[in-house]
């Protein structure tokens, strides 16, 4: 039997909710942060409004299937950030569609069992979701559960894109030149910039990870901050320096900019020199 949400544990206001929601564009160096884009996976309408809804509502953007064909069409139609699924799916095996996205793509799972399914979350766990949900699940746990999923995929991508970077000597951007090997800058000129220590570290960080958002927190591990560097609002302060170091008081040329909420981007794009 399908489970029915009461209205203790999930209240959804009647309102409708848009399958997309994208963020609205801002000018200037402030930029908006990218809202993660949700797909949940489930038969119920009810419960892919409830979920649906309420997501939207705290600024996610989402989509929602109600079989594998719908789930296979929007993942080929979009970038999904994560996959929120049921598998106690009427007319599917949601544990075969589960396992068939694990192998298919790389993408965040959480699955969503019963209060007394246990098979499901061992078999889940086994093929390697990012987590699952019990029903009746209140909106603070999922919400709270959806963020968790995605600081922790998306601190294992910067992790893995520095592994990547690790054998490469150089980078080239906007005329600048970095040498990770010899820890030298030089600028359009082809004159030598010195930096400190945290500031070449956090350079090489934006190197090897440009035009993607990095949060302060991702910031700090990549670039390897530690002992008394790190206080409150380190980053910002150091970000200020580099920034006028290699972009000056022109914001207008700006490298290094700040997305609300998010953190920082280095906005032009890097070339690697092996």
């Amino acid at each position: 039997m399908k489970y029915i949400p009461s209205i203790h544990v999930i209240i959804c206001r009647a309102t409708l909710w848009s399958a997309e929601i994208s963020a609205p564009e801002r000018s200037g160096p402030i930029m908006s942060a990218p809202q993660p884009h949700i797909l949940v996976v489930d038969d119920d309408p009810l419960m892919r409004d409830l979920i649906g809804g309420y997501l939207v509502e705290s600024g996610l953007r989402v989509s929602s299937a109600e079989d594998g064909a719908g789930m296979n069409r929007i993942l080929s139609e979009h970038v999904i950030d994560l996959v929120m699924m049921d598998l106690r799916l009427e007319a599917e095996d949601g544990m075969q569609l589960a396992r068939g996205l694990r192998e298919s793509m790389d993408v965040p799972l959480i699955i969503v069992t019963g209060l007394r399914d246990e098979a499901d979350r061992v078999m889940g766990l086994e093929i390697a979701a990012d987590d699952y949900v019990t029903k009746p699940f209140s909106n603070r746990e999922l919400l709270a559960r959806v963020r968790a999923v995605l600081r922790r995929y998306h601190v294992k991508q910067a992790a893995t894109e520095t592994l990547r970077g690790a054998k490469r000597r150089a980078y080239r951007f906007a005329s600048w030149e970095l040498n990770a090997w010899a820890r030298h800058l030089t600028n359009p000129r082809g004159e030598t910039v010195t930096l400190s220590n945290s500031e070449f570290n956090l350079l090489l960080a934006f190197c090897e990870a440009p035009q993607r958002v990095l949060s302060r927190d991702q910031l700090l591990d990549l670039s390897r901050l530690h002992g008394d560097e790190i206080f409150d609002r380190s980053i910002d302060v150091q970000i200020f320096r580099l920034r006028r170091k290699i972009s000056g008081d022109d914001e207008s040329q700006r490298l290094i900019r700040t997305v609300r909420g998010a953190g920082y981007i280095f906005s032009t794009k890097v070339e690697a020199l092996n």
